[in-house]
């Protein structure tokens, strides 16, 4: 659970390099929580880059259908373009979006585990572009167990990248100061105080019908295979 904080609106936090990042400092059961969303929501229609929390780490979220955003985040971070770019839903529903289809197996762990920090990697939609894809005909999505990510990807419009907010090879990050000294090229930062931080999502494939874990995280494999085998 997030601490709570107040909106304080739009707050400036200095990066290491002298850059100043537009901060917005929230609390979730905040009044002025829907002006926030549009604004955030709108910086991202601009093709801006930013920082927002979710149940793991901070993530960095951009337009995942703007080219130009994708060419900056990927910069910003130092990430190859043979990485493919996770995205965050706002709802189920906006799965459409982004995957062509969802295997069966994929629909139950959604119903075991959803929302939740597990990465499902589904076929993609066509005409998703090639940044977000990396070319592999696949896409890592994910549904937010924290409310204000969720809110975020549904002010956009859907869903947004998810990648996390660090500098690539580097530990991801759970606290916005950190994040701000760390990626100082940031345009905003929605600071929800830390997060777990404890492990990153687990990522699965099961774009066969089948399970093919990427990577262990918050949700052990085991657990992920006894559940299934209960349902």
């Amino acid at each position: 659970m997030l601490p709570s904080r107040t909106i304080k609106g739009r707050t400036k936090l200095k990066g290491s390099k002298g850059w100043l990042v537009k901060r917005f400092v929230i609390n979730q059961q905040g009044t002025n929580l829907f002006s926030l969303l549009q604004e955030v929501a709108e910086l991202l229609r601009l093709e801006k880059i930013g920082a927002i929390p979710t149940e793991t780490y901070y993530g960095l979220a951009c337009n995942p259908f703007s080219q130009k955003a994708l060419e900056r985040l990927i910069s910003i971070k130092g990430r190859e373009e043979s990485k493919p770019i996770p995205l965050l839903l706002g709802r189920l529903d906006d799965l459409v979006l982004v995957a062509e289809r969802i295997p069966p197996i994929g629909q139950k762990l959604m119903k075991l585990f959803w929302p939740g920090p597990l990465t499902l990697v589904l076929p993609a939609r066509k005409g998703l572009p090639k940044l977000i894809t990396a070319g592999t005909g696949t896409v890592g999505v994910r549904l937010s167990s924290l409310e204000i990510t969720r809110k975020v990807a549904q002010a956009f419009g859907g869903s947004i990248t998810g990648t996390s907010a660090n500098i690539s090879s580097q530990p991801p990050i759970s606290d916005p100061e950190e994040v701000a000294n760390s990626l100082p090229n940031l345009d905003f930062i929605l600071d929800a105080g830390r997060t777990e931080g404890k492990a990153p999502s687990t990522v699965i494939s099961v774009v066969e019908n089948r399970l093919e874990l990427i990577r262990e995280g918050a949700i052990p494999f085991e657990e992920i295979e006894r559940k299934l085998k209960e349902v």
